[in-house]
């Protein structure tokens, strides 16, 4: 059964303010449309609209959005700030109509878009708990029912008789999402507000989520906490720039939005590198330049994937232009979330060090050994750094993937009730001995 379904979703708001204060500038404004010329008085310039991607004087918060949410579904909503994603959400929630489009809902829904969303500050926890239950459709009696509950799961019993406005944001979200979560309504709609909440409220609140979706009811949730939605989620949709742009498992759409500048492939070109150093594009460096990076096997082969018990190569081809003293080559392994949890330096390595201290005009081939039976079965990141002694500085975040195939323990053995899941896994000496046991020995 289907609790949402949105045909054709567009909505456009127009930039700048609606009025400037004055007459006279009413009137310039006015007389510029008029004319079709730009409005002397817009807050954005044609030229800035158009560079942006939007209409003079206009921008697509959302563009032919199609959607269908089944009825127990938890639906994850990501995405790059202002990719539209709290527009939709408002728009669902009723807070703003859409431009174009159409919405059906089945059952009522409960929003909690930000906090202290439908409270009155003057108000005590406890009158706002009632107000929000009959703005959501409550009886004062389904209110009562689960009035203990709610105060209870806010852990808020000291406060309830206290006036809303001396909260703090955290007890806000607290009591806001109680109310939410605990009222009869089929479909609740959460946009990032567990992120003011404490990490032990955050999940109680994420356990809450799920309870409720096995109940039946229905979900949203929008957060840039990828492990939340990929551990509470049954579904994710991704939102670039107004459109939707996937919809698919909760793995996928996060591998998807994690990894939109990853090289496909073991080899990153000169012509890529240029396009993706950070805050340099298109700038000349005079000492050195990165030629390409490059992932290979024991056997010199170009590859992705690797086998636990082989060592991973990376290759950094560079080219000198004047002399350089010192130059630093950081290799990095990091985790899909970009946190990196394994790296080396070319200065490490006291034997070779030297080969990096006086560099002559030419090209070079960098090469890093990350060892064998060091990573576990996942899907890992390189991030690469690149310092000369002038300061000048290349970045390469996340620019490549590879994977291993680990050949160690069972995963089907679990271990305190939980699969393994670790980001490496090396290769540890142990040994076993028979104690004596006359002697103790």
């Amino acid at each position: 059964m289907k609790a949402i379904q949105i045909d054709s979703l567009w909505k456009e708001y127009r930039l700048g303010v609606i009025n400037h204060g004055t007459l006279v500038k009413d009137f310039q404004s006015w007389w510029a449309r008029l004319r079709g010329i730009e409005d002397p008085n817009s807050l954005i310039t044609i030229d800035e609209a158009e560079s942006c991607g939007v209409n003079a004087g206009k921008v697509n918060a959302l563009r032919d959005i199609n959607l269908e949410i089944n009825q127990g579904e938890i639906l994850g909503i990501i995405g790059r700030n202002g990719a539209g994603k709290s527009t939709l959400l408002k728009i669902l929630s009723k807070v703003t109509s859409p431009t174009r489009g159409c919405i059906r809902t089945r059952g009522r829904i409960a929003s909690l878009l930000e906090v202290g969303t439908g409270f009155h500050p003057e108000l005590t926890g406890r009158e706002n708990v009632f107000l929000n239950g009959a703005i959501l459709g409550m009886s004062k009696e389904e209110i009562k029912q689960k009035f203990d509950e709610i105060v209870e799961f806010a852990e808020l019993n000291h406060f309830i008789d206290t006036p809303v406005k001396r909260y703090s944001s955290g007890m806000y979200v607290r009591l806001a999402f109680a109310v939410a979560a605990h009222l009869e309504t089929e479909i609740i709609v959460v946009d990032e507000v567990l992120a003011v909440g404490d990490v032990v409220f955050q999940r109680k609140c994420l356990g809450k989520m799920k309870d409720v979706s096995s109940a039946g009811r229905t979900v949203l949730f929008v957060s840039h906490n990828m492990n939340a939605i990929k551990n509470l989620c049954t579904r994710a949709i991704l939102i670039d720039q107004g459109c939707l742009t996937m919809d698919a498992d909760p793995e996928s759409v996060v591998a998807r939005y994690l990894d939109r500048n990853l090289v496909e492939g073991p080899i990153v070109s000169e012509r890529e590198i240029e396009k993706r150093i950070e805050g340099v594009i298109k700038k000349q460096y005079p000492h050195f330049r990165i030629l390409e990076i490059r992932m290979e096997n024991e056997q010199g082969m170009a590859a992705s994937k690797f086998e636990s018990t082989e060592p991973v190569i990376v290759q950094v081809k560079y080219r000198v232009f004047q002399k350089v003293n010192d130059l630093r080559i950081l290799v990095a392994v990091a985790d899909e979330m970009g946190t990196s949890i394994y790296g080396s330096q070319n200065t490490d390595d006291n034997s070779t060090a030297e080969q990096f201290y006086e560099i002559e005009p030419g090209d070079y081939i960098a090469r890093c050994v990350l060892p064998a039976n060091i990573f576990a079965n996942k899907k890992y990141h390189l991030n690469i750094d690149v310092v000369s002694p002038k300061k000048e500085h290349h970045v390469l975040k996340k620019i490549l993937e590879f994977e291993i195939e680990f050949h160690g323990y069972n995963s089907e053995i679990q271990y305190g009730g939980n699969n393994l899941d670790f980001f490496l896994w090396p290769k540890m000496s142990w040994q076993a001995e028979k104690i004596d046991t006359a002697t103790g020995v």
